[in-house]
C-alpha cells in the first residue's frame, strides 16, 4: 500500500497543491483565483474564479488534437437490433446543431432542459450540448411516472424537455409521449417547448404548437448551418441537477458543478480505473443514474476513451450471454456494472457456460458498485474472468467514488466485503451516536469530514436549508453519507448497510447487510434480502428473502433453514434470523438496488406507496404472499 498512502497522504498534506496538479488534465479558459475558497459557499467551493466549459472538455478538445475519428460512442441496443459507432468528429457535429437547437428554441445560460429519454446516443448528445451553451440539465430516468415527474419539472422549472417517443424494453415499448404530457398537466410550471425524438419503433403524435419533432428541428438548423460554441463558464456554475430520493418523500435536487466534477473525473479515470485515451469503457447502466452522467457520459469522454451505450439488460437480451458479446465484439477493457446485474447472470447461468462462446481476453478489470457487492458474488466473477473484480462505493451526492482500489496507482489486496479504501480528498470517519470516532472494527455512521473533494455536490438546488438539514446536522463539520460500518485497521472501508438498516435486537445493534453475505454463501442462493422488522418482545428481528440459482434440485424448504443454520453458526443466537423466505424475484429499482424501505414498510404493516423507480411492481405481490404464508401479515 505504499504508492497508495503515499498519494492519499500528499492531498491530506496539501490539498491544494494536490487538486491544482489534478487540474492540468482539463483545458481552461482562464485558471482559478483560488483552488479551494473556504469562505465560499455552505462548506467552501473548489476552482473559485476559473473559467472552463464541459462540452469542450468531452469533445471539441480531442477532435482539435488529432482524435475526430475515434469512436467516442458505441450504441449497441439488443433490443432494436442496431449498433453503431460515433467518432468525436460526429459528436461533435451532433452536439454543436443540437446546442443550436436549443438556442434557436431561446435557452440560454443558466436555463433549465429537463432530459427524459431512453438509451440512445441523443440522450448523451442532449447532455451535452446542455453543458455547451451552459443550461443546466436535469436527466430524469425515461418512462417515470408522470406523477414522479411532475415534481421534477415544478422542482426544476425547465424551459424546455427533451425526449423521444418511447422506450424499448425486452417485452414492450414504452411509449413516453402519453407520460410526458401527463406531468406537464400535473405539473404547476409551464412549459416552452418540447422536442420528441421520434423512434421508428413507435412515433409519438406531434399535436400542439409546444411540441417539435426532433429530426425535423436538427434538419432546420443543418440547412441553415447554425452550429453553437461553447460557452465560457465559471468552475463553481451548476453543470446538472439530477433528483434523488429523500426520506421525506420529496425528491432532492443534487447539484454538480462544472470546474470540480471535470477534476475529480479525469482524475478517476487514470487513477482508480486505470484506461488510457482510447480504450473502450462501458459502464453499463443508464444515463437516468448519478453512475451514467459520470461515467457513461463525462467520466469516459473527458478522458478521451471510447463509451459504449448499451441499450439491454444483463440477462434476456437475449440471455445470460449479454456482457460477454459487447465485451467480444467491441474490446472493452473495463467495465463497470452493479452486483445485482451479476447475481441475474449468475442465477441463469451458475457455471458460465455462456462465457465459454465469446471471447472476454480484452477485458483487464471489472468494477462493481450501487449495491453491496457479496464476496461470492467477487469470487464467481474473478474465476470466471480471471481478472481483478474491484467494488468501489459512492453516492449521487459525490459523484464518484469515496473508498475504491485504485487501480492506476497501486492495486491493493482485495478484502472481500470491503470497497477497499478511502480516495484523495475523503476523510473518511466511523462515528457513533455522540458524532465522536470509533476504535477500528467499531459499527457506526459512516461520515466524512468536511470540506468535500471536488466532484461533489455543493449543495441541492435551490434549496441550501435542506442540503444542510439532510446532510450536516447530524454530526457538526461531517457530511453523513446514511450508510453504516467500520474501517478496520488496514483503513479497509466495510459497508454493512443504510443506517436504518442496523437494526436493534433485544439491545444488540446488528447489521442485515452482514446477514446477507452469509445468506449469499450459500451455493445455491443467487441473490437475497434481509431487514429488520418491529418485535413487541425483542423491539426487531430480522428476516431474510432468498432467490435461488435456476437448476437448483435441493428442496427450498431445506436451504431455508440452512440458511438460518448458516447465520445461527456464525453470528450467532443472537441474530434472532428464524425466518427465511424463497421467492422468485426481488422487488428492486430500475438501477438494480433492492427496495428494502418498501419490503420492511409492507412487512411492519405501515403505509407505503408504490416506489417511481420500481422495475417490476408484480414482485411486491411476492412479497406480500410470502408474508402472509408465513404468519408476517
Amino acid at each position: 500500500m505504499i504508492k497508495y498512502k503515499k498519494v492519499y497522504q500528499s492531498e491530506k498534506n496539501n490539498p491544494l497543491l494536490f487538486w491544482k496538479n489534478a487540474a492540468k488534465g482539463i483545458d481552461w479558459i482562464s485558471p482559478a483565483d483560488e483552488i479551494f475558497a473556504p469562505e465560499e459557499g455552505i462548506y467552501g467551493r473548489w476552482f473559485v474564479g476559473a473559467q472552463c466549459n464541459t462540452c469542450y472538455n468531452c469533445v471539441d478538445r480531442h477532435v482539435l488534437n488529432g482524435r475526430g475519428e475515434q469512436p467516442a460512442i458505441i450504441f449497441d441496443s439488443p433490443v432494436t437490433d442496431k449498433k453503431e459507432s460515433i467518432s468525436y468528429t460526429q459528436l461533435l457535429d451532433e452536439v454543436s446543431t443540437l446546442a443550436a437547437a436549443l438556442i434557436h428554441l431561446g435557452i440560454t445560460k443558466g436555463d433549465r432542459v429537463l432530459i427524459y429519454m431512453p438509451m440512445i446516443p441523443q440522450a448523451a448528445f442532449a447532455m451535452l450540448a446542455c453543458a455547451r451553451i451552459g443550461a443546466v440539465h436535469s436527466v430524469v430516468f425515461g418512462g417515470f411516472a408522470a406523477k414522479e415527474l411532475a415534481t421534477r419539472i415544478d422542482d426544476a422549472k425547465p424551459k424546455v424537455i427533451l425526449s423521444a417517443s418511447c422506450g424499448i424494453e425486452p417485452t414492450r415499448q414504452v411509449a413516453y409521449k402519453p407520460l410526458l404530457d401527463d406531468a406537464i398537466t400535473i405539473a404547476n410550471h409551464k412549459l416552452e417547448a418540447c422536442v420528441i425524438f421520434q423512434r421508428s419503433e413507435l412515433l409519438a403524435d406531434i399535436n400542439n404548437n409546444r411540441d417539435h419533432d426532433w429530426q425535423n428541428l436538427i434538419a432546420k438548423m443543418r440547412h441553415s448551418q447554425m452550429r453553437a460554441d461553447c460557452v465560457p463558464l465559471q468552475a463553481t456554475d451548476p453543470l446538472y441537477i439530477l433528483y434523488t430520493s429523500g426520506t421525506t418523500g420529496e425528491p432532492k435536487g443534487v447539484v454538480r458543478d462544472n470546474g470540480g466534477h471535470m477534476v475529480a473525473l479525469k482524475w478517476s479515470m487514470e487513477n482508480i480505473f486505470n484506461v488510457e485515451k482510447g480504450d473502450v469503457y462501458w459502464a453499463a447502466s443508464d444515463v437516468g443514474w448519478v453512475v451514467g452522467h459520470s461515467y457513461i457520459v463525462y467520466g469516459p469522454l473527458l478522458h478521451g476513451c471510447t463509451t459504449i451505450l448499451f441499450e439491454g439488460k444483463p440477462v434476456s437480451t437475449p440471455d445470460a450471454s449479454a456482457y460477454w458479446r459487447v465485451i467480444h465484439e467491441h474490446k472493452v477493457v473495463a467495465l463497470f456494472t452493479a452486483p445485482t446485474a451479476y447475481r441475474a447472470i449468475i442465477k441463469e447461468d451458475p457455471k458460465g457456460k455462456y462465457l465459454e462462446k465469446y471471447d472476454t481476453s480484452s477485458l483487464k478489470t471489472l468494477f462493481l458498485a450501487g449495491e453491496r457487492a457479496d464476496p461470492d458474488t467477487i469470487q464467481w466473477a474473478e474465476k470466471k474472468l480471471d481478472i481483478p473484480v474491484i467494488d468501489n462505493w459512492w453516492q449521487t451526492e459525490t459523484g464518484w467514488p469515496i473508498a475504491a482500489n485504485p487501480m492506476g496507482i497501486d492495486q491493493l489486496p482485495v478484502k472481500y466485503g470491503s470497497p477497499c479504501v478511502a480516495m484523495p480528498g475523503y476523510d473518511v470517519q466511523v462515528l457513533g451516536e455522540d458524532g465522536a470516532p470509533l476504535p477500528y472494527g467499531e459499527l457506526g455512521a459512516i461520515c466524512i469530514k468536511l470540506p468535500l473533494p471536488p466532484g461533489c455536490l455543493p449543495t441541492l438546488w435551490d434549496n441550501n436549508l435542506g442540503f444542510k438539514e439532510s446532510y450536516l446536522s447530524a454530526f457538526k463539520g461531517y457530511y453523513e453519507t446514511a450508510d453504516a460500518g467500520y474501517i478496520d485497521e488496514d483503513g479497509y472501508i466495510f459497508v454493512m448497510s443504510r443506517t436504518d438498516d442496523i437494526i436493534n435486537v433485544a439491545g444488540h445493534r446488528l447489521s442485515t447487510g452482514g446477514m446477507e453475505e452469509i445468506l449469499s454463501s450459500h451455493p445455491n442462493v443467487a441473490e437475497c434480502a434481509v431487514l429488520g422488522i418491529n418485535d413487541t418482545i425483542k423491539g426487531q428481528v430480522p428476516i431474510g428473502f432468498i432467490v435461488l440459482k435456476d437448476g437448483t434440485r435441493a428442496s427450498p424448504t431445506d436451504i431455508e433453514t440452512e440458511c438460518i443454520k448458516l447465520v445461527r453458526d456464525k453470528i450467532g443466537a443472537v441474530a434472532a434470523l428464524r425466518l427465511v423466505m424463497n421467492i422468485s424475484r426481488l422487488p428492486k429499482t430500475r438501477s438494480g438496488k433492492i427496495l428494502r424501505g418498501t419490503i420492511r414498510k409492507i412487512a411492519d404493516g405501515d403505509t407505503w406507496s408504490l416506489p417511481a423507480t420500481i422495475e417490476d411492481p408484480s414482485t411486491l405481490d411476492l412479497i406480500m404472499q410470502a408474508l402472509e404464508k408465513n404468519g408476517v401479515l
